[in-house]
């Protein structure tokens, strides 16, 4: 099923072998279709499914991964990335191998999504990072067991990453979550009313955390330490308390990945791709499904895969698929609006925190102008080696300003990759 070489051209492309790109490779693989799934991890699994399946715990990826090793026609190609689109349907990929233009006449994009990371003081300290980050590292094998760990933002992402880091062998010294006990108390009866799994998973947390210190309210003000994290302060209410800790993971929640979606031209809507109920998109050809058409987590991502594999070899999704995904669209629902970002984070970034970490720019400096192009003009945010996905969407928080600009190449790539988009590196062959 892996491969290390692409093929020239293919029937489906899927980008994204997380949850989301595997069930809809699965459900596209009962035709004879020639189906290449490309990631740029080295093993399946996305975020969601971290590390291959000698990681996996969750039941459903196992399921999938055994059911796909039976497809012949179905190839996942690891380590590979989009740079540009070279023609109509036609990619320019940056490979392990190099340059790799590769064809597909249907497109199915999970393309997952990346953490809001929001600008704090210390939070460019060695140490702090972001929720999910830090989970992955964890997955990905950085040792954390003894270490100190300060969990921090809002969601039940907090609680995920808390039992990761005591499952490595990690100390969380407390879970610091932004919303109040009356927020919580809402969420959990909602859970209650409707979605009754889901909260018997979070109370599994909870008692596996129960000797954690779980403070609502509260959010960390400063990272402090030179060379590297050596505590937080936090607010709670009234009372300011100073913890010491060795990292710091921080979630205030994700962003859908929209580059390959604004790349072909798809409707873009309050910041995600917009699909019909086949989870096509408004480029002819063009499916999406998971994360980049709306935060959901992986019921959600299972559910959009499955029907899109079959939408793109023209079948109907069953009625049971559609009642999967109408009730984990449903949850995603809740969660956005009871772990909505508080409007009073954008009081953390002072003057003087830095914004922009590649370039150096400060808040300081991106407030003496009206917009996000004035201010990559004049102070060059955004020019670094994330091209604006961090401080860019940090700023569309602080200030109200649109995202910043697409154009290619969409990720930093090599200049032997970009003389192949010219042709100077010539075509790969078939």
């Amino acid at each position: 099923m892996a491969s290390a070489i692409l093929p020239f051209s293919t029937d489906i492309l899927i980008i994204g072998a997380g949850p989301a790109g595997l069930a809809a490779a699965l459900a596209a693989a009962n035709q004879s279709s020639i189906i290449t799934v490309i990631d740029e991890n080295q093993a399946p699994g996305g975020q969601i499914w971290r590390g291959g399946p000698a990681s996996w715990r969750d039941e459903r990826a196992h399921d999938l991964w055994r059911a796909l090793a039976n497809c012949l026609n179905v190839r996942i190609v690891y380590g590979v990335r989009i740079v540009a689109t070279s023609a109509d349907k036609e990619f320019l990929l940056e490979t392990p191998g190099g340059a790799q233009k590769l064809t597909w006449n249907k497109l199915i994009i999970c393309s997952g999504a990346r953490e809001l990371l929001l600008p704090f003081p210390g939070w460019t300290l060695p140490g702090v990072t972001g929720a999910g980050g830090l989970q992955a590292l964890i997955k990905g094998g950085m040792p954390v067991e003894g270490k100190r760990v300060a969990v921090a933002g809002s969601g039940p992402l907090l609680l995920a990453v808390a039992e990761t880091v005591i499952r490595a062998g990690g100390k969380v010294v407390s879970i610091i979550e932004t919303k109040s006990s009356q927020n919580l108390i809402r969420f959990f009866l909602a859970l209650l009313k409707s979605h009754r799994g889901k909260l018997l998973q979070s109370l599994k947390l909870f008692w596996q955390l129960k000797r954690v210190r779980y403070r609502h309210n509260a959010r960390v003000i400063t990272a402090h330490g030179e060379q590297r994290l050596l505590g937080i302060s936090l607010q709670q209410g009234d009372k300011k308390i100073d913890l010491s800790c060795d990292l710091l993971a921080c979630g205030f929640g994700l962003l859908p990945n929209l580059e390959i979606g604004t790349l072909l031209g798809c409707e873009i809507r309050d910041g995600c791709i917009v699909v019909d109920t086949n989870q096509a998109s408004t480029r002819a050809d063009v499916w999406v499904a998971g994360e980049a058409c709306g935060i959901g987590g992986v019921d959600k991502a299972l559910a959009e895969g499955h029907i899109a594999g079959l939408a793109a070899i023209g079948l109907a999704a069953e009625s049971d698929a559609i009642a999967c995904r109408a009730h984990a669209r449903q949850f995603a629902d809740l969660l956005k609006q009871s772990f909505a970002i508080d409007d009073s984070l954008r009081k953390l970034c002072k003057s003087d925190t830095l914004v922009c970490r590649c370039e150096d720019v400060s808040a300081r400096q991106l407030r003496e102008h009206s917009d996000w192009r004035t201010a990559k003009l004049m102070t060059r945010a955004g020019m670094g080696a994330c091209q604006g996905r961090i401080c860019g969407a940090a700023c569309q928080f602080m200030f109200g300003w649109d995202a910043p600009g697409l154009r290619q190449p969409v990720f930093p790539t090599k200049t032997s990759t970009l003389a192949a988009l010219s042709g100077a590196a010539g075509d790969v062959e078939k």
